[in-house]
C-alpha cells in the first residue's frame, strides 16, 4: 500500500505543485495590486478634514459639513456622513449609524485579505509537499541505483540528483510565494487599522458637537428661572416708590 502511494506520488511528480504555486502567486499579485489601488484611491488629508468638519460644526453649518465630507472619497468621510444623516435625531442615533457604517467599511477594506493571509501561512506547506515528493523520488532512484550496482549494470546518478533538485526548487517556490503574501497582508492590515482609528477620531468630532448642544441648552434653561426671579422681586419695589 505504501509503495503504491509512493509510486503514485513520484509518478505525478512535482510539476503540478509548481504549476499550482504559479497560479496562486498570480492571484496573490492581482489582489495586492487591487488592494493597493483601492487604498491609494481613498486616501485623504484626514487632519485637514477634521479641522474643516470641526469648524463647520461649531458654526452650526451641518449642510456645509456634509458637503465637505462628500468631497472626500475616504472611508472615514463615508462613515461620518452616515452619522450626519441621523444628526437631527440626536447623538445616540448618529453614533449607531456610524457604528453600522464602520462595519461596512471594514468589510470593504478587508476584502480578499484573508486569501493573502491563508496563502502566506500555507504556501510553505505546499512547497514542502513538493519537497517530500522529490525526496521520495530520489530515494526510489537511489534504490534502483543500488540494485543496478548489485547486478553489475550501470545506473546514472543524474536521476537521483534531479529528484533532489526538484525537491529544493519546490521549497524555494513555496517561500517565494509566501513571503510577499505575508508582507502584503501585514501592510494592508496596518492600513486598515489606521483608517479605522481615523474614522473613530473623526466620528468623535461629530458626537462631541451633538452632545455639546443639549448641554448648552440645559445651561440656558437653568439660568433663565434665576433671571425671572430677579425681575419679579424688583417689580414690587418699583410699585412702592
Amino acid at each position: 500500500m505504501i509503495e503504491r502511494i509512493a509510486s503514485a506520488m513520484v509518478g505525478a511528480g512535482t510539476l503540478w505543485v509548481l504549476v499550482l504555486m504559479l497560479v496562486l502567486s498570480v492571484i496573490s499579485l492581482a489582489i495586492m495590486l487591487e488592494r493597493a489601488w483601492l487604498f491609494w484611491s481613498i486616501r485623504d488629508d484626514i487632519d485637514g478634514l477634521m479641522r474643516d468638519l470641526a469648524a463647520r460644526l461649531r458654526a452650526g453649518d451641518l449642510e456645509g459639513a456634509r458637503k465637505r465630507l462628500e468631497e472626500s472619497r475616504s472611508a472615514e468621510a463615508a462613515v461620518v456622513i452616515a452619522g450626519l444623516v441621523e444628526a437631527e435625531r440626536g447623538a445616540a442615533a448618529a453614533e449607531e449609524a456610524m457604528a453600522g457604517a464602520t462595519s461596512l467599511q471594514r468589510l470593504k477594506l478587508e476584502r480578499r485579505l484573508a486569501f493573502l493571509g491563508t496563502l502566506g501561512n500555507n504556501a510553505p506547506f505546499i512547497g514542502l509537499l513538493g519537497t517530500v515528493i522529490g525526496i521520495v523520488g530520489a530515494f526510489q532512484n537511489l534504490s534502483k541505483s543500488n540494485a543496478s550496482v548489485g547486478t553489475g549494470s550501470a545506473f546514472a546518478p543524474e536521476a537521483v540528483m534531479a529528484s533532489i533538485a526538484e525537491a529544493l526548487v519546490a521549497t524555494a517556490v513555496g517561500l517565494i510565494v509566501a513571503i510577499p503574501a505575508v508582507a502584503a497582508y501585514n501592510a494592508f492590515q496596518r492600513v486598515v487599522k489606521s483608517k479605522l482609528a481615523n474614522t473613530d477620531a473623526l466620528g468623535h468630532v461629530l458626537l462631541a458637537d451633538l452632545k455639546a448642544k443639549p448641554m448648552a441648552s440645559k445651561v440656558i434653561e437653568r439660568k433663565a428661572p434665576t433671571s425671572l426671579r430677579a425681575v419679579k422681586t424688583s417689580e414690587p419695589e418699583e410699585g412702592t416708590n
